[in-house]
């Protein structure tokens, strides 16, 4: 399992970005959490196959249709992903 952070910027807060990345992850059978940061951003941690985190970061780059997703970093996650399933923190 490759397992990878994403922090994703633009009109991503107050636009149900995180409960659409979480029915995204669950249909690609991904791991982990979305949240909102306080800058604005959303952070996604994700655990899955190579295959299944690039359909994930591919669908991040557009988001639901009322978000404007400006950018999407993608690093490495060291950390553990705490359960089965994907939260909306």
């Amino acid at each position: 399992m490759t397992r990878a952070c994403f922090i994703v910027s633009g009109k991503v807060q107050g636009v149900f970005f995180r409960a659409s990345a979480r029915n995204e992850a669950l249909r690609l059978g991904v791991d982990g959490y979305a949240r909102n940061l306080a800058d604005g951003c959303v952070e996604v941690i994700a655990s899955g196959s190579d295959e299944a985190l690039h359909e994930l970061e591919r669908w991040l780059r557009h988001g639901p249709p009322a978000a404007r997703v400006d950018e999407v970093i993608r690093s490495t996650y060291q950390g553990e992903v705490r359960s089965r399933g994907f939260a909306v923190l």
